[in-house]
């Protein structure tokens, strides 16, 4: 599978960004799709997940309430809303995507994509 991220800037602290993943999937109820972001001198952790086969999500608390995941059906591309942004949003985001819900959340995702850098000024 292969992930193509986009969407990444440089944003004022309150403002919006809307990242997006293309993913060369055929068969989207198979996977689950999910954004994670490293900072600078930090280890990457997990911000949203959408899980196709069941029609749920799931939100880190840091972002939970100011970031929204998504998704186009027909193109099989997940987007993540991000409103509010604050200088801590600041990090290059990845997406990934696999076959278990948990699993991707964990960060044992199948497939990453490029990131796509975020920045946020204060």
């Amino acid at each position: 599978v292969q992930l193509q991220a986009s969407g990444g800037g440089t944003v004022q602290s309150g403002g919006s960004l809307r990242l997006t993943c293309a993913s060369s999937i055929r068969t989207a109820s198979n996977y689950v799709m999910g954004w994670f972001r490293q900072a600078p001198g930090r280890e990457r952790e997990f911000v949203a997940a959408f899980d196709w086969i069941g029609d749920k999500t799931q939100y880190a608390d840091s972002v939970n309430g100011r970031f929204t995941i998504s998704r186009d059906k027909a193109k099989i591309m997940v987007f993540l809303q991000m409103d509010s942004l604050k200088p801590e949003d600041t990090a290059v985001y990845y997406c990934t995507a696999g076959q278990s819900f948990w699993g991707v959340i964990a960060g044992a995702g199948d497939s990453w994509g490029q990131g796509t850098l975020v920045t946020v000024s204060s």
